[in-house]
């Protein structure tokens, strides 16, 4: 309870340190959507400088995110020179409000040239200020949002919090005519679950994979993976607890509620899961999180990876992204009381998020991409490709209740009793759940599975706000002009219940019928960050967002750019270092074993001729066939990628990277892992799988 917050200029410290007009006037801002007053800046400004100071902090700096998927920050210091040649320490209403940082050198996507170098950041006040203790140094950090010169949004931060502004002026317009004179605001809330493993840094620091690529390039399977599933909430090692426990400490010392721990499916995998929170700051706390995760870490003597797939044969990391819509006097729009059939307003945003998800779908897969979650969707360990809805027995039945004309009941969970006396009857839920589910409905909110581990939500997050935008605007203009409102609501929940029953699927998405059963249905079945990413400017695409002002033709066109060049300079890295790793480590090990081999057979053969070396010569046949073969694919591989860097076409290039350099890079992986089982493990020049994974 003393260090929650301690690092946070959050609403308890802003109503002690401001006027009390002045701390009006912001939250104003921060709750309404006001427009912030200048001079309320400056009184904030010097507060947030007196109490960052008397925290030891001498530096501030707008903390922004841009397309690079990270965070960014400069920092200045507080001092300015005084007529004595002395410094005072200041921090004015202007600093706090704008900030300059170099727009050119953030991936653009075409929007600024490199000579046009000015960008902006832009204070949001809607997420707390907050202090970073780093090396022995404190640094005031400002969220902000940050856009070019000429106002295109170069980050994550502003269509998300666009898309929150859509979502509550459209979710307001059902509200009211449902008759809610009371609430003011809608706002979406998250709750993301991060998986993530942890490692032994001296092993990180002899792969080079890792440290350049965040995930194993080569590496044969341990003689034990996940297979006995003795790991998942298995007993924390001491050495993962006490670096759970400072994560812990340093996470709520910065306001975020991390909540749950435990042991995940893979060995070396955990999951730290926090009480959800405003989409905002839910994503700007993310960003914290795998940030601290990783500095922590090291302190630990440990690595922390995000990639979402680290090492092959095992389970790969999501992020579970648990989305809600609630009223800012505190009503779970998604809640569906104990009779459900019987809640129409409840019933209503139900229908417009599945709505939204079947009209949409491709645009989801599009906000769940990046190079590794291609490793790691459709795996027995993540959703498939195929976009589907799990809405459960309860309202599943519900829903086939409004497409069949009628609602007449809810199924109800009742209890569970295991006929031993002294254990309690549990109540038990109206419906199970469903991990191989990608958008899964859990209660009260929706559990969109497909996120990346590695990956900001602010993408995931805006396009769900804006689809789900969308469609309350088209419910609200049809119900707005209805003579008979409950009997247009009917009509309107049938059409949808009837016509979008498509994407609704309760059983098991990893079997090989269900991909059947959604071609037919229609269901797209988009398996790559490649395959999806021209949905993000389709037509389709460009009218919604420009329609709900999120983002313009421009901008959309802009984030495919980035998106696809980064995609093509990813896997050049992964291929080059599997070149490098290959041509420097693997093949030396493979030609000292077998030079050794040679030297044996001699040897033994010398000293005697009639002494059997069949098994040298067995060994040294086959680690040589390995040997030849693994280099002719290596020189495939290297005409690969210089074919791939030739290309001028972005869009062929990312094509040609997925299916020419990428499957280069899977033909040469298998020799390469054959040898490290034959090679003596004394010359095999890098840290296996089983090293990685058990030794913590």
């Amino acid at each position: 309870m003393e260090i929650f917050g301690l690092n946070v200029f959050n609403d308890a410290l802003m109503r002690k340190s401001l006027p009390k007009n002045v701390y009006k006037s912001l939250r104003n801002t921060i709750d309404k959507g006001l427009a912030l007053d200048p001079s309320v800046a400056e009184v904030v400004a010097n507060a947030m400088k007196d109490w960052a100071i008397e925290r030891g902090a001498t530096h501030f700096t707008h903390w922004f995110q841009p397309m690079t998927g990270a965070t960014a920050e400069k920092h200045d210091s507080f001092i300015s020179p005084t007529a004595d040649g002395k410094v005072i320490m200041e921090f004015s209403g202007k600093e706090l409000i704008k900030g300059e940082p170099d727009a050119s050198s953030f991936p653009s996507g075409g929007l600024r040239n490199t000579f046009e170098a000015r960008g902006y950041t832009a204070w949001d006040c809607t997420s707390p200020a907050f202090l970073k203790e780093e090396g022995g140094t404190v640094t005031l950090c400002i969220p902000t949002a940050f856009w070019s010169y000429t106002g295109e949004a170069l980050d994550k931060k502003t269509p998300l919090l666009r898309s929150m502004e859509a979502l509550s002026k459209q979710a307001m317009r059902i509200l009211r005519l449902f008759g809610n004179e009371t609430s003011t605001r809608v706002i979406t809330t998250v709750g993301p679950e991060q998986e993530y493993f942890l490692i032994d840094k001296k092993f990180y620091e002899k792969r080079l994979d890792l440290i350049l690529t965040g995930r194993t390039l080569y590496g044969a399977m341990p003689p034990k993976g996940q297979e006995l599933e003795d790991h998942y909430f298995g007993s924390i090692k001491e050495r993962v607890a006490a670096f759970m426990k400072e994560l812990n400490t340093e996470l709520w010392k910065l306001g975020i509620l991390a909540k749950t721990q435990h042991n995940e499916v893979a060995p070396g995998q955990f999951e730290i899961a926090p009480i959800f929170s405003s989409t905002n700051i839910a994503t700007d706390h993310n960003q914290l999180v795998m940030d601290v995760m990783k500095k922590v870490a090291v302190r630990h003597g440990l690595v922390c990876l995000l990639h979402e797939k680290p090492f092959a044969g095992v389970n790969g990391s999501g992020k579970h992204n648990n989305w809600s819509m609630a009223t800012d006097d505190g009503q779970n729009l998604l809640e569906p009381g104990h009779t459900p059939h019987e809640n129409a307003q409840f019933l209503t945003f139900l229908c417009a998020v599945v709505k939204a998800v079947d009209d949409y779908a491709e645009l989801l897969r599009v906000a769940a991409s990046n190079p590794g979650n291609d490793h790691r969707l459709g795996a027995n360990e993540a959703p498939p490709a195929i976009i589907s809805i799990f809405l459960g027995d309860q309202l599943s039945d519900i829903f086939d209740q409004l497409g069949n004309g009628g609602l007449k009941s809810s199924k109800q969970g009742g209890t569970i009793t295991v006929g031993v006396t002294t254990l309690p009857a549990l109540s038990k839920d109206s419906t199970d759940r469903n991990r191989t589910s990608p958008f899964a409905f859990t209660g009260n909110k929706f559990e969109f599975r497909m996120v990346p581990s590695s990956l900001s939500i602010a993408g995931p997050n805006f396009v769900l706000n804006t689809i789900v935008a969308e469609v309350l605007d088209q419910i609200a203009d049809r119900l707005e002009k209805a003579i008979d409102f409950e009997g247009e609501l009917q009509e309107l929940l049938r059409e949808i219940a009837r016509k979008h029953s498509r994407i609704i699927f309760d059983g098991n998405n990893y079997a090989e019928e269900w991909v059947e059963e959604a071609e037919r249905r229609g269901l797209p079945n988009i398996k790559s960050l490649v395959e999806a990413l021209p949905y993000l400017i389709s037509e389709k695409s460009v009218q919604l967002f420009e329609k709900h002002h999120i983002l313009s033709k421009v901008e959309l066109h802009s984030r495919y750019e980035i998106v696809l060049e980064q995609y093509c300079k990813h896997i050049n890295i992964e291929a080059q270092t599997m070149i490098d790793m290959a041509k420097r480590q693997i093949i030396p090990a493979a030609v000292k074993y077998v030079t050794s081999l040679a030297t044996s057979v001699a040897a033994v053969k010398n000293a005697s001729a009639l002494a059997d070396t069949s098994v040298q010569e067995g060994i040294l046949n086959e680690a040589s066939a390995l040997l030849a073969s693994l280099k002719q694919k290596l020189n495939h591989l290297e005409a690969a990628t210089a074919q791939a860097k030739a290309m001028d076409d972005l869009y062929e290039k990312s094509v040609f990277y997925r299916d020419g350099v990428f499957k280069a890079m899977n033909d040469l992986r298998p020799d390469a892992d054959k040898l490290e089982t034959i090679v003596d493990a004394e010359l095999w020049p890098m840290p296996t799988y089983a090293q990685m994974l058990f030794m913590l």
